[in-house]
């Protein structure tokens, strides 16, 4: 009974992560801020939605590839996300006044290689 209201719990509240992530994709206006939406409830809803399948699973032969696939997830969604905004301010798609401080941006004196 504590498991499948656990597995219940954590599931849904993954789920519901995923569901306010996908919105924030379609209703955000730039792509910096879709890229956050994209990137960081997505992924900590599906850690949720796997930790919630662990438990239901106890011990199951196939939870290796879960913990794998969660592993792989926290690896790559930072990297394309650093990507993504990297592309995004190369080719000036981006609102400058939504920046504090550009740190891409070459300072007075730099040498521009």
């Amino acid at each position: 009974m504590i498991t499948d209201v656990l597995t219940a719990f954590f599931v849904l509240s993954g789920s519901l992560l995923a569901m306010t992530a996908a919105i924030g994709i379609v209703r955000f206006p730039d792509t910096l801020s879709r890229m956050h939406a994209a990137t960081k409830p997505q992924t900590f809803g599906m850690i949720l939605v796997l930790i919630g399948v662990l438990i239901r699973l106890d011990g199951h032969y196939d939870s290796g590839m879960l913990v794998l696939s969660g592993l792989f997830t926290l690896i790559t969604a930072p990297v394309i996300a650093q990507r993504v905004g990297r592309l995004v301010y190369r080719e000036q798609r981006i609102d400058e006044h939504l920046l504090d401080e550009s740190q891409l941006r070459p300072r007075a004196g730099d040498d521009e290689h």
